[in-house]
């Protein structure tokens, strides 16, 4: 599977974690390559396009608190961006809402919750039935 990830600074360092503790993925990171400030508007765009394009299974995008990211990343159309604070949001994102890119807030989910949550929405698919007509009304 492949699955794109990008950050902005004050998500770099859970970027280079999950990436390290899930090696049995393609990853496409799309940055930034240090802790110097970015913007974050900028990375969520660069996925979004990059996973409506095709690019990839799945998104991650990391910043400090992930309201901010996941904000952006919702603006493109075919994004449903889910910011998890725990592992059953993570599942519960992609088994009901079909979610197409995972959000985590650095400073606010330690590495191991942060851990449980990617695991759970990589393994978890949708469950379609009565939540595709909901899902299908996301988007305006």
């Amino acid at each position: 599977m492949k699955i794109l990830i990008a950050s902005d600074h004050a998500g770099y360092d859970l970027k280079k974690a999950l990436k390290d503790s899930f090696k049995d993925f393609t990853w496409i990171d799309l940055g930034p390559d240090s802790k110097d400030s970015v913007d974050y508007p900028d990375y969520a765009h660069k996925l979004a396009k990059a996973l409506v394009e095709g690019q990839a299974d799945l998104g991650v995008l990391i910043c400090g608190s992930g309201i901010g990211i996941s904000m952006a990343a919702n603006r493109h159309k075919g994004i449903r961006a889910a910011l998890c604070t725990n592992g059953l949001m993570a599942r519960l994102s992609r088994q009901h809402n079909d979610a197409n890119v995972l959000v985590l807030g650095e400073r606010l989910t330690g590495i191991d919750v942060a851990k449980d949550c990617l695991d759970e929405f990589l393994k978890t698919e949708f469950e379609g039935g009565r939540h595709e007509r909901r899902v299908n009304k996301i988007e305006c």
